[in-house]
């Protein structure tokens, strides 16, 4: 029996053509949308969650959605449901559907964040729901990890 393969190009963005949201003017976090649903063909949300020094998320929770975050670079505090734990880089935190939470940058610079969030539960349009904004120099030296590079 002879089966057909078909070939899948992958979808391949760079920094520079992430777009960047503040969800509420008055929010001190931003999400720079990496993969969406109508990107990924998938119910998922990839963005990269940047907190300015003593920013943190609102209190939420998802009802179905399991969201995943991967620290990287800065420090702060997880907390879901009541319980807190510290967290830097390289750390990775897992919140399962319904678990209220909040992510805050407790250090002295950005607190920079992969966020993954299955399903997408709406969260990609909540996220282009809000003002579009910039990502900055020190955004983009992260996000190309030239701050990790070692000069020659």
């Amino acid at each position: 029996m002879m089966t057909s393969l078909r070939c899948v190009i992958p979808v391949v963005k760079s920094p520079r053509d992430y777009q960047a949201y503040r969800i509420s003017p008055r929010d001190s976090n931003r999400l720079a949308i990496v993969f969406e649903p109508s990107s990924a063909n998938a119910s998922l949300t990839y963005c990269v969650e940047i907190f300015d020094v003593g920013g943190k998320t609102p209190p939420n929770r998802h009802l179905y959605a399991t969201e995943m975050f991967f620290i990287l670079k800065g420090e702060g505090r997880a907390h879901c449901d009541g319980k807190s734990v510290q967290i830097k880089a390289g750390d990775s935190i897992l919140v399962p559907p319904t678990g209220t939470h909040v992510i805050e940058n407790t250090g002295s610079s950005r607190l920079y964040a992969l966020c993954i969030m299955v399903p997408n539960e709406d969260f990609a349009e909540l996220i282009r729901s809000g003002t579009p904004v910039e990502l900055d120099e020190e955004d983009l030296a992260v996000l190309y990890r030239k701050d990790a590079l070692v000069p020659c």
